[in-house]
């Protein structure tokens, strides 16, 4: 082995990433590309999203090598798409990497890939496949993933049903290859961590006293496709489901106006609802873990509820995880007020409906993606 890596030097990775949900579903696979000889990892953040982002790098104790600090507020897809693809190809140029790793739906993932093939790099696509089959639902990520799909050489997709959607799309098979989702890696690294170390997750505690021997409800929303109507409609379901005194919502609020303005008009000052701000990954794991149910419209949320048991409603028409849907842990509910309240107040009352999601089986995982991963890359790169 000691010859064979003196004729192969490590291979250079540029990991680029830009978002909270990236960072989470790349930390496992760095960590593991660090721990691989075989491999130099380097790590180059957009600062897509810069808070949520910088509490999973501290987290995760990684520190960029490259930071392009590219968050603005309000800006528009044209013009952060613009920075980012100047910014990354930039890196690109510097580092020379050998190959360059995208993860996911992002603009960031999009940008960086077609930066990468501008340079006729090879991307290598984490969470490759999700496909919802609508190009404006998710908005705009259906189509980012599409963008990355055409251009990548390794696609890690998380599921047999993911592969299946490129396999459809005329993907060679020999570059796809179903790893598990790496949240379900970064889900089992941090609730282990705060089952040593439970001051870690210490700031829900108040939260904790104040809402003691009610039914937890945790909600997430930010979505493109729901600010406006879908946004208000939301709000006024937490509102009546917030109405029973058995019943309490934690809701982590995004960043974004669009979310904050709206929630704040129709929820503050409820008893039974606790507006937070966005929570860092450590605590996001402590509320999954307090949460009977989780209402969302995230992606992520698909996936980590399931592998603690907790059913998921999802605040959309589509999903580009049906895996959960077809499995059982997760419903579509859309954002119409009404269905939104009779679905949870069904969990809440129906035990039979409930268990029959919170035991469902999680399609998503096991906790050992972020090792495939690297090893499909040392195969690729001839170094296994």
């Amino acid at each position: 082995m000691t010859a064979q890596l003196a004729r192969n030097p490590a291979a250079r990775i540029l990991v680029v990433f830009g978002t909270r949900p990236e960072a989470i579903k790349l930390f496992p696979v760095i960590a593991a590309l660090r721990a691989d000889p075989r491999f130099e990892p380097v790590v180059c953040v957009s600062a897509q999203h810069r808070e949520m982002l910088d509490q999973v790098l501290e987290i995760a104790g990684i520190v960029p090598d490259h930071d392009l600090d590219l968050m603005q507020p309000g800006q528009t897809l044209d013009g952060l798409t613009a920075a980012l693809l100047t910014g990354l190809g930039q890196v690109m140029d510097a580092v020379r990497p050998a190959r360059v790793m995208v993860q996911g739906d992002t603009a960031t993932a999009m940008a960086g890939a077609l930066a990468a093939y501008y340079r006729k790099l090879p991307v290598d696509h984490v969470e490759a496949g999700l496909r919802s089959g609508n190009i404006l639902h998710p908005w705009p990520e259906e189509v980012n993933r599409k963008i990355i799909g055409a251009m990548a050489s390794l696609h890690f997709a998380p599921t047999e049903t993911a592969a299946g959607a490129l396999l459809a799309e005329n993907v060679d098979p020999a570059r796809v290859h179903v790893t598990g989702n790496t949240v379900i890696d970064a889900l089992k690294w941090v609730t282990a961590r705060i089952a040593r170390e439970p001051a870690l997750a210490g700031g829900l505690a108040e939260v904790e006293r104040r809402f003691a021997g009610r039914r937890i409800i945790g909600v997430t929303s930010h979505r493109r496709e729901n600010f406006g109507d879908g946004m208000a409609s939301i709000a006024g379901a937490i509102r009546r489901i917030a109405a029973r005194p058995d019943v309490a919502v934690i809701f982590p609020v995004h960043l974004n106006p669009n979310v904050r303005q709206v929630m704040n008009e129709k929820l503050a000052g409820l008893d039974n609802v606790a507006l937070l701000e966005p929570l860092d990954y450590l605590h996001f794991a402590r509320l999954l873990g307090l949460a009977e149910i989780m209402l969302t419209d995230s992606g992520g949320v698909q996936e980590e509820a399931p592998a603690l048991g907790k059913p998921v409603l999802v605040m959309r028409e589509t999903t580009e995880r049906p895996e959960g849907v077809a499995a059982g842990t997760a419903r579509l509910v859309g954002t119409d007020e009404d269905r939104i309240v009779t679905e949870i107040f069904t969990l809440l009352d129906d035990k039979a409906a409930y268990e029959a999601m919170a035991r469902a089986h999680n399609p998503f995982g096991d906790g050992r993606s972020a090792a495939r991963i690297v090893e499909l890359l040392g195969n690729e790169i001839g170094q296994a």
